[in-house]
């Protein structure tokens, strides 16, 4: 060690009040310099500590931003590195799959697939060689802890990181569910849209028969009337004729008379009168019951309701039916107690008229036996159910749930509408009663209407 080393190592520190310049070696000026220098360092420091607060209050923004837009979409959201570990997730998977942040993060996405499928679909997009920029839709199934396999539609799509290269995937989608039942409130709404412009058409067109059918109606009825009145006026005069001319022959010389009775073939004729008369009387008054009838019919679309017996209806159906069926057609129909209702003569009418047509053609169509109907009643307390059984091919399973929706239709082309089971449906139900087609045990189609029961009085 030196002089001056020793001298300097056993010296005292410098008192408070020494100045700068008292220091060996070291002038004033240095010293204002090195405490320029620190000041100039320290207000450095300052001005990057409120830069840095500045940038992290930023950051913390940022983060919560994301936060409440992860937190707000309803969409689920998995975002994940190149393997399929998820890094990322949002509220709306994890309400989905019941999972907290903590469990999902660092988890295999190919664990919340509910199925091979989903894995096969995920896979496909993580493990291509080359990740396609582009976004791409797939259709998986997530584990649901309540409801089992939820099926979404994912976009797949890459995530670069911040040097440009992939770095894994993000992975988006909506629960199928929601979009089912909006689809499903949608194809209602069109369904219902559909049925009541039929119901609109399928109005205007029985309006204006109505009024044909009305017209034609009235202009029967006068001639008829006309008929029936001189008919019944004819038979009284038949009657004392008859009786004149008897008379007249018992007082008038035989001798005379009796060539004469019988060269006119007067016997003749007073038998052929009253057979003559009463033949008329029957085609006039059965005129009369289809002009009546036709009056019903056109009042189809009316609302009016009354009580009626079935009977009566279903007997009216037949023989309409029946007069542009086929010959071999046969309706097996006894009528039994009175069947009471209230509803609408014309619209049931349409009905039961609908319902042994189409048993009619479909028994028809079999060409294995004559086609033939039966049609049985059944009461309880509360409805009349009225059975029509065919002896046709029966009703395709697949059919059976579709039999009653409008258009839909077995016939050729040109021979049905797939409006008539339809409308008759909607007569029914606006009856408040039900119609219901099914297959019967021993082979056909049966055809069931139900409706309230009222009481006789």
């Amino acid at each position: 060690m030196s002089h001056t080393e020793l001298i300097s190592a056993e010296a005292p520190p410098p008192s408070p009040d020494v100045r700068p310049s008292q220091v060996e070696g070291i002038d004033e000026a240095t010293w204002m310099e090195v405490i320029q220098k620190m000041d100039e360092v320290y207000s450095q420091l300052v001005n990057d500590e409120i830069v840095l607060e500045e940038k992290n209050e930023q950051l913390e923004s940022s983060q919560q931003f994301i936060v409440s837009v992860l937190s707000a979409m309803s969409d689920v959201l998995v975002a994940c590195n190149r393997i399929g570990d998820i890094e990322e997730t949002n509220t709306a998977l994890r309400e989905l799959t019941g999972l907290d942040q903590s469990a999902l993060h660092g988890m295999s996405i190919y664990k919340l697939l509910a199925d091979s499928a989903s894995i096969d679909c995920i896979r496909q997009v993580i493990e291509q060689t080359t990740p396609q920029r582009m976004s791409k839709v797939v259709e998986i199934n997530l584990i649901h802890p309540l409801h089992g396999p939820m099926q979404v539609d994912v976009n797949c799509t890459q995530r670069l990181d911040g040097a440009g290269k992939h770095a894994g995937y993000v992975f988006v989608g909506r629960p199928m569910g929601e979009i089912k039942r909006a689809y499903q409130e949608l194809s209602e709404t069109h369904e219902e849209l559909k049925r009541t412009q039929q119901q609109l058409l399928h109005s205007e067109k029985m309006a204006s028969l109505g009024r044909l059918v009305a017209g034609v109606a009235h202009e029967l009825n006068n001639p008829i009337s006309f008929v029936l009145g001189n008919v019944h006026a004819l038979k009284r005069y038949s009657e004392r004729l008859a009786l004149y001319v008897a008379t007249l022959h018992e007082s008038a010389p035989n001798a005379v008379a009796a060539p004469m009775r019988e060269k006119l073939r007067i016997d003749h004729i007073l038998n052929d009168l009253p057979s003559l008369i009463e033949g008329t009387l029957e085609g006039a008054q059965r005129t009369t019951d289809i002009v009546n009838g036709l009056k019903r019919f056109s009042a189809v679309d009316r609302d009016e309701q009354s009580k009626l017996d079935l009977n009566g209806v279903i007997e009216r159906a037949i023989h309409w039916i029946g007069k542009g069926a086929a010959p071999t057609f046969t309706v097996h129909w006894t009528p039994g107690a009175e069947l009471f209702v209230m509803g609408n003569t014309g619209k049931l009418l349409q009905v039961v008229m609908n319902l042994i047509q189409n048993a009619c053609d479909a028994a028809s169509d079999t060409r294995t036996a004559a086609p033939q109907l039966w049609i049985t009643a059944q009461t309880n307390d509360q409805l009349v159910s009225i059975f029509l059984h065919d002896n046709g091919s029966g009703i395709f399973p697949d059919h059976l749930s579709r039999i009653f929706d409008p258009f839909f239709t077995t016939k050729p082309v040109g021979k049905g509408t797939g409006l008539g089971l339809s409308i008759s449906y909607g007569i029914i139900e606006q009856h408040a009663g039900k119609l219901y087609a099914r297959n019967h045990p021993e082979g056909g189609a049966e055809f069931v209407i139900e409706l309230p029961l009222v009481t006789a009085n």
